[in-house]
């Protein structure tokens, strides 16, 4: 997020960065009735394509998943390119035998992949889509639509026309409390007109007149941070594997074996252990986030003398845990 969208957020009523439910400014109203209760995995930005051990990375994450049987497990998108070599990855997250959700990254559709292949290799309902269990509405978005005034863009982020329509009608169409799920986040500078998807969401409401739309969990920045935003709670869930440092970056505490066959690690501070987040609801509509932290594997960011004032948030090994009161419904 440049000044800017700092600034603007902050007349929005954003919260501080990291803000937790201990913050009484970043408490909403306690709910008039009861939630049901829920709980699910999510996991994010795992590069199988760019690092060179995903596997081992999801392998963890399915196996404690197996362990705590969550309702349903989701991956936040930039997995693995849909593409035969990486089918080993499919095959360790089918290791859950529960429900799986799937959202589409941006980095899927390198290598020439297009989104509707991603769908395939996934078996996802479509690019977008929506899903009820226990008592809640869930959303996925798939924030990679083109803008039609820049053909030539590298990696498309918006939601446009069409799927904002289908989101309209998919929202008045549901009593439930929503959670929203898409790669790209709408409280950061990631989708182009993320401020239309965050009117959208805000101005959707119940018989009640109370927001119908109560969080939205995004990946793709690779930072541990949350916001509110006129009461939605907005949740970055972490990379599972590294912070990208960019292209003058050259960390070289990898073997020279890896960095040859992985060559985009050289600009990447790399997690020792893998992140993910374990989410719970409960019926007083408490959410809570359990995350996970380790240490950097070889140099850090700032052992490779990365400006602080450079990033959005600062780069973190690790996925805050919170607890945020959900809105009315």
């Amino acid at each position: 997020m440049n000044r800017r969208d700092f600034l603007r957020n902050a007349a929005l009523g954003v919260a501080a960065p990291g803000a937790v439910s201990t913050n009484a400014a970043a408490l909403v109203s306690m709910p008039e009735q009861a939630y049901s209760a829920i709980r699910f995995g999510v996991i994010a930005d795992l590069h199988h394509d760019f690092t060179f051990d995903a596997p081992r990375r999801l392998e963890a994450f399915v196996r404690e998943m197996n362990e705590l049987k969550p309702d349903f497990i989701l991956d936040l998108g930039d997995f693995c390119c849909p593409v035969e070599k990486n089918r080993n990855i499919v095959d360790i997250w089918n290791g859950f035998p529960g429900t799986k959700h799937h959202v589409i990254g941006n980095h899927e559709m390198d290598q020439r992949c297009t989104r509707e292949q991603v769908v395939d290799f996934w078996k996802m309902p479509g690019r977008y889509y929506s899903f009820d269990q226990n008592g809640f509405h869930f959303v996925v978005l798939d924030g990679n639509d083109p803008d039609p005034r820049n053909p030539d863009e590298r990696y498309p982020a918006g939601i446009d026309s069409r799927q904002l329509e289908w989101l309209r009608g998919d929202l008045s169409s549901t009593k439930l409390p929503t959670i929203v799920f898409c790669h790209q986040g709408f409280d950061n500078s990631a989708v182009r007109n993320r401020e239309s998807v965050r009117i959208l969401l805000e101005n959707t409401h119940s018989r009640e007149g109370n927001g119908k739309v109560v969080a939205v969990f995004s990946g793709h920045f690779h930072n541990d941070y949350y916001n509110l935003i006129n009461g939605i709670h907005y949740i970055q869930i972490n990379s599972a594997t590294y912070q990208w440092c960019g292209e003058g970056v050259n960390n070289d505490s990898f073997a020279a074996a890896t960095l040859k066959s992985h060559p985009l690690m050289k600009h990447m501070a790399y997690y020792q252990d893998p992140l993910w987040a374990y989410i719970e609801i409960d019926a007083d509509g408490i959410l809570k986030v359990r995350g996970r932290k380790t240490n950097w594997m070889g140099k850090s960011p700032r052992d490779l003398k990365l400006a602080e004032h450079d990033w959005d948030y600062p780069p973190k090994p690790g996925i805050s845990s919170r607890q945020l009161r959900l809105s009315r419904i």
